[in-house]
């Protein structure tokens, strides 16, 4: 699939070859180190609609008496073995041949949201091996194999979301992503990555800000680990930001004193701490020294002063000052007592669902987990789910999909009749539900419940309900658009009625109950549904009536008596 493009036809700039599937090795890329421009950080080729009003420009030009750098410690200082390790070059990663490539994904790792191009270079099998790998989530990185690329490995990265009023979270969470595939590239016993933009469009973030995060990330990483890594190359697809990087990497990788030099007026103010991450001054931890014994602590109140204003003057007596940090004092509660107070209400909440117990509902008492609780519960068992054979829990057919409602939304089709829970494994069904579930909960869907001919057996009770539809997640609850619940009866009306109650009022409201087939044929039509022949039969027996039903599939006519 590729060809080795002779080093004559590559430019010294780094760009791409005319062969979109042709192999470039690292010594045609030219090192950030030998390479002849050299920034003026000017702006002449800066596209103006990339700029952010909420963040002032880092390389604006300092104003009078700051412009001087004379005296000033370098932040970044030259390091020309660093440098040697640093390539820029515009194309796209995966036609490098090195020992990784960084594909930028989202936390499914499915194929739409990965960088254009690579699974279509990488071939299917990537595809394939991405979705055994369990997801991934933001700021964090999976290894998988390359296929029919030149490299050797693939690292997948999912980069965040950007919002103004999430910046430092969102830049923090961009340097992890770097970090994260260096980290797996030295475990794998790997040397040399392509990395390009990991932030993108669709997430909102800007590019320069992200710009100086990757940067600053790679030249904070590579001063620990150099000895380790051989290579890092920046890719860019577009003009703006190769020239957005060849602006900023004179900042953190000079090349020359000159370079140092300029880069001490031109940094930002904040370059993060020694891994690149921003420094937030609240979350710092102060801790004082203990005062030492041979001070003497005496307090005597000013001659004069009743014994009752005694106390005020220790209250005001500046020596606190000296001992006590006012960022302690202005913590609003103690964390011991805020620990206190949240150990007390959930046994409060423990004592009101065991009400619930008693009556029969199951165990109510779990916490209330957080959506990232939630989200790493429903990872875990998906992740499970898929390394799993359930072929047996899959024949059993209580749990298969349909196809779309009236209203085109996915079906996922219930069997209650199949349900048997003397037969079951429950944690085994949980994540076969899970596995059924997953391709559906992405966007709206509906579920039909077949409660037809369904015994009075000891079902599973409210906890355990609660439990999975934790396990499922708050996007299953989201995107869930209708239950229709065909052939109820009382008992299973008073369950609902209890869900409603005890577990979820949003998402058990959603419930239609349906006495009918015909009636259920109006929102989901019979040709998208595959429905058991006793189904059909227990119609019969509870409407009767006249007239018949004919199956449009099989073409059985169905006789009212």
């Amino acid at each position: 699939m590729y060809q080795r493009v002779p080093a004559a036809l590559t430019t010294q700039g780094g760009s791409p070859t005319d062969n979109g599937d042709s192999v470039v090795t690292l010594d045609q890329v030219p090192r950030w180190s030998d390479a002849d421009c050299r920034s003026s950080f000017g702006y002449d080729n800066e596209d103006p609609s990339f700029t952010n009003p909420f963040f002032p420009d880092p390389l604006t030009s300092p104003s009078e008496g700051e412009s001087s750098s004379y005296g000033m410690v370098p932040r970044f200082p030259v390091d020309h073995e660093i440098n040697s390790k640093i390539y820029l070059w515009r194309g796209h990663p995966w036609n490098l041949e090195v020992d990784a490539v960084v594909n930028s994904t989202n936390e499914l790792l499915d194929e739409a949201h990965s960088s254009p191009g690579l699974h279509a270079a990488a071939g299917p099998g990537l595809a394939e091996e991405c979705t055994t790998a369990g997801g991934c989530r933001t700021g964090m990185a999976k290894v998988t194999n390359a296929y029919d690329l030149p490299a050797r490995r693939v690292i997948h990265t999912v980069g965040p979301k950007y919002a103004v009023k999430y910046h430092t979270a969102a830049e923090n969470a961009l340097s992890q992503c770097y970090r994260s595939c260096l980290e797996l590239l030295i475990e794998n016993g790997l040397q040399s990555i392509a990395m390009g933009c990991i932030y993108t469009e669709s997430k909102n973030y800007p590019r320069e800000p992200a710009t100086h995060v990757a940067i600053r990330t790679i030249r904070r990483f590579l001063e620990k680990q150099k000895n380790k890594i051989a290579a890092v190359v920046f890719c860019t697809t577009t003009s703006t930001d190769t020239e957005i990087y060849k602006r900023l990497l004179p900042l953190y990788f000079p090349r020359d004193k000159h370079e140092e030099e300029v880069a001490i007026s031109k940094l930002p103010a904040d370059v993060g701490d020694e891994n690149g991450e921003t420094i937030i001054d609240e979350r710092k931890i102060r801790i004082k020294p203990l005062p030492k014994k041979n001070i003497p602590i005496t307090l005597q109140p000013p001659v004069g002063l009743p014994v009752t204003d005694v106390g005020l003057v220790r209250r005001n007596s500046s020596y606190l000052d000296f001992y006590l940090d006012p960022a302690f004092m202005s913590l609003i509660k103690d964390p011991d007592q805020r620990r206190q107070e949240q150990w007390e209400k959930n046994a409060q909440e423990q004592r009101g669902w065991n009400y619930a117990k008693m009556l029969g509902f199951g165990d109510l008492g779990g916490p209330i987990l957080s959506a990232a609780e939630e989200y790493s519960l429903h990872s875990r068992y998906l992740a499970k789910a898929k390394s799993l054979n359930l072929s047996e829990i899959a024949e059993m057919k209580i749990v298969y999909r349909g196809g779309v409602d009236s209203e085109g939304h996915p079906v996922m089709v219930v069997v209650g009749a199949h349900f048997l829970l003397r037969c079951l494994d429950l944690e085994r069904f949980v994540h076969h539900v899970v596995k059924e579930f997953e391709p559906l909960i992405q966007k709206p869907y509906t579920i039909a419940y077949f409660h037809s001919a369904a015994t009075l057996q000891v079902q599973p009770d409210l906890g355990w309900m609660r439990r999975l539809q934790q396990i499922l997640g708050r996007k299953h609850r989201r995107n869930l658009h209708a239950i229709y619940v065909l052939h109820p009866n009382f008992h299973l009306k008073a369950t609902v009625f209890a869900l409603q109650v005890f577990v979820d009022n949003v998402t058990w409201k959603k419930v239609v109950y349906v006495d009918r087939l015909l009636q259920l044929f109006k929102y989901v039509p019979r040709e998208q549904l595959t429905i058991p022949d006793f189904v059909f039969q227990h119609d019969l027996e509870v409407n009767g009536g006249k007239g018949v039903i004919v199956d449009p599939r099989t073409k059985y006519v169905y006789h009212r008596p």
